[in-house]
């Protein structure tokens, strides 16, 4: 069941739908995550990474926000990238099969499932820090507000995630968004890997094309 826009988030959660996802119980308890984590533990890293690259003086405040588009960009190749070719990783054999369930797989399963829509601090954690040297080693100067755009951009990836399940916003950016990611969910899930933005689908030829692309074997 979908939450209507008028509905509250509680109420939302409350209609959500799950399947169990590990035998263990502590494992199971912290594969639930309340969508609102992402903002809690990220605003206060986005906020310290932009007051340091504002006050560290070697970048004009043009090019600190310039930088930060540039992260939020990265974000958006990154999301399709990871959504097309690792959560959706051909299941051939068992160690893929698995990496597939366990990382995206379980979402398919049970779509609506309303504490499984944004990614548990477990896995985002690493993520972050991952991201976070690896703009420090190959964007010089840059790296806090393309780290900073980066991350922003993934808490805003993670909002429409969830609110493209159980929200039905009037606005028609939103209706369209919602439309491209229920085509993915429900009728075929080689097209439209990007939520926050369709701009790699159209570049690499994966968003949906209709008629076409259900009869096509792979895209593009």
């Amino acid at each position: 069941m979908q939450a209507t826009g008028k509905k509250s988030l509680k109420e939302a959660m409350a209609t959500s739908e799950t399947i169990r996802m590990f035998k263990w119980d502590w494992m199971e308890k912290l594969s639930h995550v309340h969508p609102a984590t992402p903002f809690v533990i990220y605003i206060p890293v986005v906020s310290v990474a932009m007051y340091f690259a504002f006050v560290q003086g070697t970048m004009t405040p043009l090019t600190v926000l310039g930088a930060f588009g540039v992260g939020a960009l990265i974000w958006t190749l990154i999301e399709y990238l990871m959504h097309r070719f690792f959560f959706h990783i051909p299941q051939t054999n068992k160690v893929f099969k698995a990496i597939y369930f366990y990382s995206h797989g379980i979402h398919h399963d049970a779509p609506n499932d309303a504490t499984r829509l944004v990614m548990p601090p477990g896995a985002s954690i690493p993520l972050a820090i991952l991201f976070f040297y690896g703009f420090k080693a190959w964007g010089g100067v840059y790296y806090l507000p393309l780290f900073a755009g980066f991350v922003t951009a993934y808490m805003v990836y993670d909002f429409i995630h969830f609110a493209t399940h159980f929200f039905n916003w009037k606005a028609a950016w939103f209706r369209k968004i919602k439309e491209n990611h229920m085509r993915h969910h429900f009728l075929t899930n080689k097209y439209n890997f990007g939520l926050s933005s369709p701009l790699w689908d159209y570049v690499f030829f994966t968003y949906f094309r209709g008629k076409a692309s259900l009869s096509d074997k792979q895209p593009g």
